[in-house]
């Protein structure tokens, strides 16, 4: 496997075709879970390792269970139930290892399991469209589009906390408070990263592929 590629997977995953501010996918747990930045880490860490898990098992479970006996017709509802499974062992980790965490985040830890975010990158992954410049799908880029996804997610999500904390500390007019700053400024936030878009063909072009 070339290097490059994995790389082209990474960059573009990251700031080119994020989730959250170029495809609106994970919308719920990124405006629910940023209005402080622990909150915001703890959450792009569950969703990152919830993401990277589910990626390989249901990978496996597509080619080796689906496919080998004809129920690719069943795989909305296994991967939901494979992702639901993940995020329910997650959250018991987080209540015995971190209950500050836990608490924290309350009611959107088991909103991971609706996370469309989660589900759309499983489901790329196991159909292999998830690259854009023809290259080979497999489980090693799958993985590392899982990983390169979740650090996508988490860092819109620390950025997009980041802000709301400064804006918590400013005196903004009273119609514009709560969730209608919070909605501009993630439009603005969306705005600034298409500034990478056409970044994908340079990029491929530069590495070669």
């Amino acid at each position: 496997m070339d290097f490059k590629i994995l790389i082209y997977i990474l960059l573009t995953s990251v700031f080119v075709n994020n989730y959250v501010l170029q495809r609106f996918l994970g919308i719920c747990p990124f405006l629910g879970v940023s209005k402080k930045l622990d909150t915001a880490l703890g959450m792009g860490a569950a969703v990152a390792f919830v993401l990277t898990l589910a990626t390989i098992v249901t990978y496996l479970i597509q080619v080796y269970v689906l496919e080998a006996f004809g129920l690719e017709y069943l795989q909305t509802i296994a991967f939901i139930l494979i992702i639901a499974a993940l995020v329910q062992m997650v959250e018991i980790v987080l209540k015995k290892v971190s209950p500050s965490l836990y608490q924290a985040l309350g009611v959107f830890l088991p909103l991971i399991t609706t996370n469309c975010c989660i589900l759309g990158v499983a489901i790329l992954v196991a159909q292999g469209t998830y690259n854009t410049q023809g290259l080979e799908a497999n489980l090693l880029t799958g993985v590392v589009y899982a990983i390169a996804t979740a650090f996508g997610f988490a860092l819109a999500m620390i950025i997009f906390a980041g802000i709301r904390e400064h804006l918590s500390m400013m005196n903004i007019p009273r119609g514009m408070q709560g969730m209608a700053i919070a909605l501009v400024t993630a439009g603005l936030l969306a705005m600034a990263f298409m500034g990478f878009s056409g970044v994908d063909a340079g990029l491929a072009k530069a590495l070669g592929l």
